[in-house]
Order: C-alpha cells, then structure tokens, then sequence
C-alpha cells in the first residue's frame, strides 16, 4: 500500500505510546484514524489532540480481550467511515513478573486476553469484511523482541508475544493462500519510551490479585526495567517504520537493528541445541 490519503486506519491501544504514535503517523499521511483503547479519559485526550491539529478521527472505547467490544468496534469503525484498509493490533500489557509456579491465574488471564485474544478478536472482527471490500489492506500485529527469545521473570507476556508472532506468520500464508490484497506484519521492537511498566492501572478488577512484598530482587528488577523502557526508542520512529514496512509490503518489522543481532544469537543456541542461556546484557542491547 502507497497511497494512504483518504484511506482508515483502526489502532488499539491508541491512547497512549505505540499506538497514539501510530494514529499520529497515519493522520498526517492523511487518513481517517480509529483510535480504541481502555482508559477513556487518555482516549478521548488523544483524539481530541489529533481533531485539533485537522484530523479526521474518533475515539472507541474498547476493551480488546472482549470480543463482543472488538465486533463493536468493527461495526462502528465500518458504519463511519465505510471502510478500513489498515488495522493495527497494538494494545498489550505486561503483567506480573515472577517464576511461572507462583503467577496467579488471574495474572495470566489478564495478560493472555489482552496481549493474545485482542490479536485474535482483532483479526475476527475486521478481516472478513476487510476481505470483501476486495481492495488492499494491512493488518499489522504487534509483538514485541520477547516473541522471539525468551528471560525470566515475565512468562505470560514471553507466551503471548511467541503466539502473537506465529498466528500472524500464518495470517500472512493465509492471505496469500486467499489471493487477498492484504499483507500481514508483525511489529517487534526492543525497548520503546511508552507506559507498558504502568499497564497494572487498567488492569480489570475482577482480575486483580492480593498485593505481596517485594523483594530486594523484584524491586532491582522492576527499577531496571523502568530505566530500560524510559531510555527505549521514542515511539515515534517505531511508527514511521512501520508506515515504511507497509508501503514495501514487509512482514518482519525490527525497529531495533540490536535485536536481530540478539535473536541471531538466540537462534544459533536453538539450531546447536544448547540449552537456553539468559545474558542480561541483551536486554540492554534491545532498547538500541
């Protein structure tokens, strides 16, 4: 897809991050954005934001682990607008680190319905319709480096970015097998400046676990990882490369040039069948 003027674009988790970077990206390439996200007072901010510098969007709020609220979207996006040629799945959390035996299931729940079955609704309720406009189209799914290796600590979000990563390998055969003008991407960057550490403030409450101490381990941890993310890439470059990946039609998005080198070596462990290493210099090296 080259030409954008005109065309719509739907984002989740469009108020904040990645996804405002992406609405951003697109608005100023002259399309009609769809911004959906949890947290309504940052949505309707964010779309206000883009309205007042001459964009033509609305906001949706939508809870994307619930496929009702995805159909709803779609309908809504389709009922405005007539048509959407560009669907980005970006809304993720991170959850809650610790050893896989002690992460509550209310833990896994949260993280695998928003980070998994957002993809998944996402795709159900826009690609069959996207289909039968029968023009071109880009779904881009976003994973995340974590969907190509794996560390400790962060299970849940590890698990959903490996699946995000291969449902959207087989959505691009897929669309291929279907003679479909539509591409398929998958987004996996290291680091981004975005408030993924904060996601626990839309966490459901019904999904909320009891509080229990920290400890000096999970409080280093947690300050590293904070450090790692507020000196991640702007999430404005990760947008413009992705506008790029659409334009040359190209699956694989690595914003971070690091991270191919860091899987490069993950792969050569597999492929040599040694057994899985973890070297927390990597995780510095992903947010460059």
């Amino acid at each position: 897809m080259r030409d954008f003027k005109g065309r719509v674009a739907v984002v989740t988790g469009a108020a904040s991050g990645i996804g405002r970077a992406l609405a951003e990206c697109f608005a100023a390439e002259g399309m009609r954005v769809v911004l959906a996200d949890v947290e309504e007072r940052a949505l309707a901010a964010t779309t206000a934001d883009l309205v007042a510098a001459g964009a033509t969007a609305i906001g949706i709020v939508t809870d994307v682990s619930d496929g009702a609220q995805m159909r709803s979207l779609a309908e809504r996006a389709f009922a405005e607008y007539g048509a959407v040629h560009i669907l980005c799945n970006n809304a993720g959390v991170g959850g809650d680190s610790g050893p896989v035996w002690e992460l509550a299931p209310a833990t896994w729940q949260w993280v695998l319905g928003v980070n998994l079955w957002g993809v998944i609704h996402g795709i159900r309720a826009f690609v069959p319709a996207m289909l039968k406009q029968g023009g071109e189209g880009h779904v881009v799914n976003v994973a995340s480096l974590a969907g190509l290796l794996t560390a400790p600590g962060l299970s849940p979000y590890y698990a959903t970015k490996h699946a995000v990563v291969a449902i959207s390998e087989s959505l691009h055969h897929e669309l291929a097998m279907a003679g479909a003008k539509i591409r398929a991407s998958v987004l996996c960057p290291g680091f981004v400046k975005t408030n993924i550490v904060d996601s626990g403030r839309n966490r459901p409450a019904h999904l909320a676990i009891e509080p229990t101490p920290v400890t000096p381990v999970a409080q280093q941890r947690a300050a590293m990882m904070r450090m790692l993310v507020d000196t991640g890439m702007p999430p404005s470059q990760v947008a413009t490369l992705v506008l790029d990946a659409i334009r040359e039609e190209r699956f694989y998005i690595f914003p971070h040039p690091d991270g191919v080198e860091i899987y490069r070596d993950y792969s050569a462990d597999v492929v040599a069948g040694r057994n899985p290493a973890f070297d927390p210099t990597r995780l510095v090296a992903s947010r460059k």
